[in-house]
């Protein structure tokens, strides 16, 4: 028997701008389109038809129409955990939506072997006028499961979702957490073979976000297949063992979850401003004042992988920069900075020649390098402002405000998939309970 759980051939989706791209966000949308479709699927396999208009480049979309998803091909293993990363509008949640048979594919074909649970956006799956109890034997039904097998999975269900004060309450007058909690319990213990999950755990706190996580691995090491999608690449590390990167609605890229955040993070140069580039021009930068002397020339910028050409790093990786200037005459105590600023102004980091207790001063003119080594660059997710700084005779000469922009981005760094949520740095720490 075949090992594969998901196979995905050349499936596209094409919606009309404005119109059919939000055409089933309504829960009586969703039951409308699943009813449709118990006349056109009498098995997991979505086939090609004539009537599908496979995505071709001799076929653009016409007028008033895009492609959300084209040409996406892959396979999934029984037992794997894939994370699928990408930017808003990459056509992550419509991949999902397809998988979930919520939305009819434009083109291609879709082979699921076994039972799938879907958490999806908020309100999909629940019948808002129905109690909670009444949702989960309600999807227990969906998904083929007799009452026996739902009521020995119940209590287990409740306790998980936190929510046996209003198990016999409407849906519908729930929090959206607790909307989150239950449909999550619901999706997990009900037992899919496989088990798809949108960006819907952020809605939930951070506590019930980590039991979740370890749920999906719990779900994982029981031999069923888990789609997770997120925008945490820490979590896509620590979790899953396959990456897919959707880029303006094709495949990418297709490895391991490392291999895939990676391949991502290189391809954030897409759209940003010339300022991130690994090589800054300072002569003529428009955050130096009138009143500096233009002695700064040029900044570069480099990761452990070499030039630092997207300006975006990882945490906890090693960064470089090279700081050229050009001095008009004989000098000999010299020094030279870098200021880390958050968008807000505020100061987060210095680095200095002053610091470096075996700093050699000697005569110097015309064109110098200084060269700056971070081993570890702690600092937390965000986009910070670069200063560059030149001093002579401990007088500061030449300055550039926001000379360039460096993006933090999540990574691994405790090994644990959790990300640090405040304050300006992350730090490698040990705990004990005695």
């Amino acid at each position: 028997m075949s090992d594969i759980a998901i196979r995905v051939d050349n499936l596209s989706k094409e919606y009309k701008i404005g119109t059919a791209k939000y055409r089933h966000d309504s829960l009586q949308d969703h039951l409308a389109e699943w009813a449709r479709s118990l006349f056109v699927r009498n098995s997991p396999r979505l086939p090609k038809s004539a009537d599908r208009v496979a995505p071709s480049a001799s076929r653009p979309s016409p007028k008033g129409y895009i492609w959300a998803l084209k040409d996406v091909s892959f396979e999934v293993k029984q037992g794997e955990v894939v994370g699928i990363i990408g930017r808003n509008g990459a056509g992550k949640s419509t991949l999902l939506k397809i998988l979930s048979r919520i939305t009819e594919p434009t083109g291609g074909f879709v082979e699921m072997r076994g039972r799938v649970g879907s958490l999806l956006e908020v309100g999909t799956g629940f019948h808002r006028d129905l109690t909670g109890r009444e949702n989960i034997y309600l999807n227990g039904a969906i998904l083929g499961m007799k009452k026996v097998e739902i009521d020995r999975k119940f209590d287990e269900i409740v306790d998980f979702a936190e929510i046996a004060k209003f198990l016999d309450t409407p849906v519908k007058r729930y929090s959206s957490g607790m909307y989150v909690r239950l449909a999550f319990a619901v999706a997990a213990h009900l037992e899919p073979d496989i088990l798809i999950v949108d960006e819907v755990l952020a809605v939930g706190d951070a506590a019930f976000q980590q039991k979740c996580l370890g749920k999906l691995q719990n779900v994982a090491k029981e031999g069923r297949t888990v789609l997770f999608v997120s925008h945490s690449l820490a979590v896509v590390e620590h979790i899953c063992r396959k990456g897919l990167v959707l880029q303006g609605g094709t495949l990418a890229f297709d490895g391991t979850s490392k291999e895939a955040t990676d391949y991502y993070l290189r391809g954030l140069s897409v759209g940003r401003q010339p300022s991130t580039s690994s090589t800054i021009d300072l002569r003529n930068a428009t955050g130096r004042p009138k009143a500096c002397r233009p002695l700064l020339k040029r900044l570069e910028l480099f990761g452990d992988e070499g030039a630092l050409a997207d300006g975006a790093l990882k945490i906890g990786a090693y960064f470089k920069a090279c700081i050229h200037i050009e001095l008009d005459k004989p000098t000999a105590s010299l020094d030279a900075g870098l200021g880390f600023d958050n968008l807000l102004g505020q100061r987060v980091f210095t680095t200095h020649t002053l610091f470096q207790p075996d700093w050699k001063r000697e005569e110097r003119v015309g064109e110098q390098m200084f060269v700056c080594e971070v081993p570890s660059l702690t600092l937390v997710p965000g986009e910070y402002k670069i200063k560059v700084a030149l001093d002579i005779d401990g007088v500061e000469v030449d300055y550039v405000e926001d000379a360039a922009r460096l993006t933090i981005v999540e990574s691994n760094y405790y090994g644990t998939g959790k990300v640090p949520w405040n304050g300006v740095f992350v730090l490698q720490q040990r705990w004990q309970l005695k």
